[in-house]
């Protein structure tokens, strides 16, 4: 049974079709639980995310961006396919496959992504709106 905010469904609240979605996908954003992950302010329109995604490489990691949703996965090998003859004793390292998603604002972009011991930090910035300026012609009656 799927639970839906009764708040939207609402007959007076008409065109609100995108905040339910972008509250909908927070929602299933936020019941992800791996790779842990921070989320750091470096400045006033600069955020930092650093995912914990240590025995990755850089061609196992994929940072995309759609339709405002940041979109963090890892793929793994299969055991098998590595051809890793040694055994482990204990495994205490999660070696999965992961895909983690975060909802970004209006505006945010990300601006770069770097895998630094075992950590990958996304960077997302919000730049400056550029400001637009429109002459209106005024016209004379007549």
């Amino acid at each position: 049974m799927t639970t839906r905010t009764l708040v939207f469904d609402s007959p007076f609240l008409l065109g609100f079709e995108h905040t339910r979605a972008l509250i909908e996908r927070a929602a299933k954003a936020a019941a992800e639980t791996y790779p842990p992950y921070n989320v750091a302010q470096l400045a006033e329109d600069r955020l930092r995310i650093s995912l914990a995604v240590a025995g990755f490489s850089p061609d196992q990691l994929q940072v995309t961006v759609e339709n405002n949703q940041l979109v963090v996965a890892g793929r793994r090998e299969v055991e098998g396919e590595r051809g890793d003859a040694s055994g482990y004793l204990h495994r205490g390292i999660a070696a999965r496959s992961f895909m983690r998603s975060f909802v970004l604002a209006d505006g945010m972009e990300v601006d770069c992504a770097t895998l630094e011991h075992g950590l990958l930090h996304v960077d997302v910035v919000r730049p400056e709106p550029a400001k637009n300026v429109k002459q209106i012609p005024i016209r004379t009656a007549g």
